[in-house]
């Protein structure tokens, strides 16, 4: 009996073993991928990718200027929001049950657009009336905040019009429906106040040179918050994999769950988004890196999207800043091509298997 149980399950257990190699394999590769990305940045300055110049600058007197306040929170700030959107793409996708699920949905990146343009807007329209210098600390104060409120202003404009979380249909309607009139209304306050246009632009295409070291406090504790509470709800995006009925029928409170997972998902994308910008592609292509080369469960696919996406905008910074050096290009202009290229490469994979 005991020979004829293990030759029954033993192409199960032979795929588990591989699957569990896999995982340890990919592991590896994103720690490795982290590191050494991280190195490159720290060697990346004005005049690009330089090894040689980075030990001249480490022994330099503005080493604690360069390294310390530019380069290192910078680099760290990078892996953090790229952390931020995997960890939020891995949720969305999983909420959704649809791989094409982006973590700016449900009007949160539309919201946090229309806040960044509302606070540029009255800085350049209070500028005739109060001084310059005022106008100049409510534009790097409050675009931040004004991010924040609007990415999350716009999530709860969406599960208002929803009537909640229970139905996913509705609630991607709601989501689409939100993120067109908030954009719209962005699109009109920049047509009243033209100034608003360039930050807005600047906004839209993502940029992690604004990133300090009090925005890599605030990324760290929301993102290990976020990753705690993640881990909780692993099973039931477990649940949530085996259809809407099936995870009712094993006691879940599908609409208290979802709403959760919602609000996790829009937290991780503001602090993101207040952070850096809109910054493309990664939310969506990291989880999905992670499933083709190694699946799991969700509480091993919500770590090392986390992962992922760190190693993807980390190299995402290094490129933007070394393509064209001095110049620089926006790291959101960098991580669309690059997730669009593999979006496009994978459709033709798909379509000529």
């Amino acid at each position: 009996m005991s020979m004829s149980f293990v030759s029954t399950n033993q192409p199960a257990f032979d795929a588990a073993m591989g699957d569990a190699e896999a995982r340890r394999r990919l592991a590896a590769g994103i720690a490795l991928a982290i590191v050494v990305g991280l190195a490159c940045g720290l060697a990346t300055g004005s005049t690009g990718f330089a090894p040689r110049d980075f030990w001249a600058d480490l022994n330099g007197n503005d080493a604690a200027l360069l390294l310390g306040q530019i380069r290192a929170p910078r680099t760290l700030g990078a892996a953090l929001v790229g952390a931020l959107l995997g960890l939020s793409g891995a949720i969305a996708q999983g909420v959704f049950r649809n791989p094409l699920a982006d973590p700016y949905l449900l009007g949160s990146a539309a919201g946090a657009g229309l806040g960044v343009v509302l606070v540029l807007a009255a800085a350049a329209l209070g500028g005739a009336t109060i001084s310059l210098a005022t106008v100049a600390w409510i534009e790097r104060v409050g675009i931040v905040t004004a991010a924040f409120v609007g990415a999350l202003a716009g999530v709860s404009l969406t599960l208002t019009l929803a009537s909640g979380a229970v139905h996913t249909l509705r609630l991607l309607l709601a989501g689409v429906v939100i993120g067109v009139l908030l954009g719209a209304v962005s699109d009109l306050i920049t047509v009243v106040s033209p100034d608003a246009l360039r930050g807005k632009q600047a906004f839209m295409l993502g940029s992690t040179g604004f990133l300090g070291w009090n925005a890599l406090a605030l990324m760290l504790a929301g993102l290990t918050l976020l990753l705690v509470l993640a881990q909780r709800h692993a099973r039931a995006l477990d649940a949530l994999t085996l259809g809407e009925d099936s995870a009712t029928s094993l006691g879940l409170n599908l609409g208290k769950v979802r709403l959760a997972l919602v609000l996790m998902l829009s937290l991780g994308t503001a602090l993101a988004v207040s952070q850096a910008g809109l910054v493309a592609f990664v939310g969506l292509v990291a989880p999905h890196l992670v499933r083709r080369r190694a699946p799991g469960t969700h509480a091993w696919l919500l770590v090392a999207s986390a992962g992922m996406g760190a190693a993807i905008l980390l190299w995402a910074d290094v490129i933007s800043r070394a393509l064209i050096a001095p110049e620089e290009l926006p790291v959101g202009v960098v991580t669309a091509v690059l997730g669009g290229s593999y979006l496009v490469w994978l459709l033709k994979q798909r379509t000529a298997s």
